[in-house]
């Protein structure tokens, strides 16, 4: 019988397109659950697949610290994030989260009723 080889499977090997790449970090962000490093993690496979080398130099960081700051063993600031996203092509954006909309007080009217209760 014959042994089955197998490799490795990394994610930056298939992150051709800017769609695939957008497409990659939008589940990433779904799934992520808060967790900071998992998002770096992510934005580093498609930093990879772009070339990390490439994408340091986009971002106005040394390749070891974009390793680094892409690790996922850690947590980058947020600036950072921000640099990569750029040089990478991406951009975040927000939406309302389902079940989670409130009604937000304005500032005006926040300070009308902190006067009325004094």
């Amino acid at each position: 019988m014959s042994k089955t080889m197998t490799t490795r499977y990394d994610v930056a090997e298939h992150l051709r397109t800017p769609e695939e790449m957008a497409a990659y970090l939008e589940a990433c962000l779904e799934e992520a659950d808060g967790d900071a490093a998992f998002i770096a993690k992510a934005l580093g496979d498609i930093a990879r697949a772009k070339g990390m080398a490439q994408v340091a130099k986009e971002a106005g960081l040394s390749r070891e610290s974009l390793y680094k700051a892409l690790s996922g063993e850690r947590s980058p600031d947020f600036d950072t994030i921000l640099k990569v996203v750029g040089a990478l092509g991406l951009k975040l954006h927000a939406e309302a989260a389902p079940g989670k909309s409130r009604t937000v007080a304005t500032r005006s009217s926040s300070r009308a009723t902190k006067r009325r209760a004094a």
